[in-house]
């Protein structure tokens, strides 16, 4: 990349993440009475319609400004920097406090109300619906415990996370809101665990080496896991495979969502690099290749929430799976238009150019890049902030994605990275 296009790249994705999405978030998000973060926002921005917390966003605020705090890159201020800590310390006390089952129970729980009290999602439902919640915790936990020097944050990381592999290897989870048979096994819990266990071996680094050779073996099994059961012959990652690691022929095991794999391969590559196994980052990268090409919407543009695996609608029969709720959501919103798809998209294409020097990569970037700040971000200057969610058209909708929150945790996460890139000394 020559050196002005890396610098002009670099000033624009700085002044994306400081004066668009930062300034939509800081103060508003910060809760000063009791701790925590809100995020109940509608998708537009305009109005906070509730203070609750779903643990699942806190967790990913708490890794956020922890991240900020410490990012590699001549972007913030050495105050600015403090100030993004003590942001992350406000979460990271709120989650010590009230985020578990109980004092023992290394479970965490789903939904809080604003002061931290345990809510049911529905009545009668339990309350540590979600494994992903705790996936989110720990990677707050162990990236604040690396920017704060804070050994007890690195235990909490790392009990919850054993906690995560007990329940991971007796198959005893649940995983709202995406819940699934269990005649089935989702490519997001290797994916999720895969991130998460590579953040809590970086903070083990400093706090507990000698758990180092477990935490590795755990990550290398994620990632094979992912590479051999779930990535086929074609370099696509199934979204959904059977218990028994085969594809399954009916339409929920022949999709693709392309954002979970477009995210998964620098999640691979990290683990690449973190394992030295080289030949996993080449994989990944004809993983990219393939998802970008049958991801992409030739009709309207942008990249499709979910896609068959050929691209375009997903088809198939539905015998033995019409009822599960991860098809239900699949057919319904298989041709949105997601903010953190499209986040996802960027960094990944524009860490694989830098990474390899292929000119595919740089042309995807840029074709993701020009879809991207045409459509998410939001026309009102009183907002600024991503619309969160399009039509297959590119027109903004009112809909629920995962949870009923308003999330910048893969934008920021994104734009941070990308800057890291842009702010290196030289190629990748």
């Amino acid at each position: 990349m020559e050196p002005v296009t890396r610098k002009q790249l670099a000033g624009f994705y700085e002044n994306e993440l400081t004066n668009n999405i930062l300034w939509f978030w800081l103060p508003r998000c910060i809760d000063r009475e009791y701790g925590g973060y809100f995020n109940c926002f509608t998708n537009d921005g305009s109005k906070l319609v509730s203070k609750d917390k779903y643990t699942w966003s806190q967790g990913r605020f708490v890794w956020t400004f922890s991240r900020l705090a410490t990012i590699d890159a001549p972007v913030f201020t050495r105050a600015q920097r403090a100030e993004f800590l003590k942001m992350a310390r406000i979460g990271k006390e709120f989650l010590e406090k009230h985020c578990l089952m109980g004092p023992d129970d290394w479970r965490c729980i789903f939904l809080m109300d604003q002061q931290g009290r345990a809510k049911e999602v529905a009545p009668g439902q339990p309350l540590d619906m979600s494994i992903y919640a705790d996936a989110f915790v720990i990677l707050g936990m162990a990236r604040y415990a690396i920017a704060a020097g804070d050994k007890n944050a690195y235990i909490f990381a790392k009990k919850l996370l054993d906690s995560c592999f007990k329940r991971i290897d007796s198959g005893e989870f649940r995983t709202l809101p995406y819940p699934l048979s269990d005649r089935f096994r989702a490519h997001g819990i290797p994916m999720i665990f895969c991130d998460t266990t590579r953040e809590t071996a970086l903070a083990a680094e400093i706090f507990d080496p000698d758990a180092l050779p477990e935490l590795k073996k755990r990550l290398e099994d994620f990632t094979v896991d992912i590479l051999t059961n779930f990535t086929d012959e074609n370099n696509l990652i199934h979204e959904v495979i059977g218990s028994d690691n085969r594809q399954i022929p009916q339409i929920l095991g022949q999709h693709i969502n392309p954002g979970h794999s477009l995210e998964d391969v620098w999640f691979i590559l990290n683990s690449a690099c973190y394992l030295e196994k080289p030949q996993w980052a080449q994989k990944a990268r004809a993983i990219a290749r393939e998802t970008l090409k049958i991801g992409w919407d030739e009709k309207f543009g942008g990249l499709l929430h979910f896609c068959g695996m050929s691209g375009g609608k997903p088809e198939g029969d539905e015998t033995g799976v019409g009822d599960e709720p991860m098809l239900i959501q699949m057919k319904d919103g298989w041709s949105d238009k997601l903010w953190w798809v499209h986040s996802e998209a960027l960094y990944t294409t524009l860490r694989c150019y830098l990474e390899t020097g292929d000119e595919y990569f740089w042309h995807w970037h840029q074709k993701i890049f020009a879809y991207t700040f045409t459509y998410f971000p939001n026309p009102d200057r009183e907002v600024r902030e991503w619309v969160q969610i399009l039509k297959r058209d590119g027109t903004p909708q009112d809909k629920v994605v995962a949870l009923p929150v308003k999330d910048p945790y893969h934008i920021i996460r994104n734009l941070l990275l990308i800057l890291e890139l842009l702010h290196a000394p030289k190629e990748l």
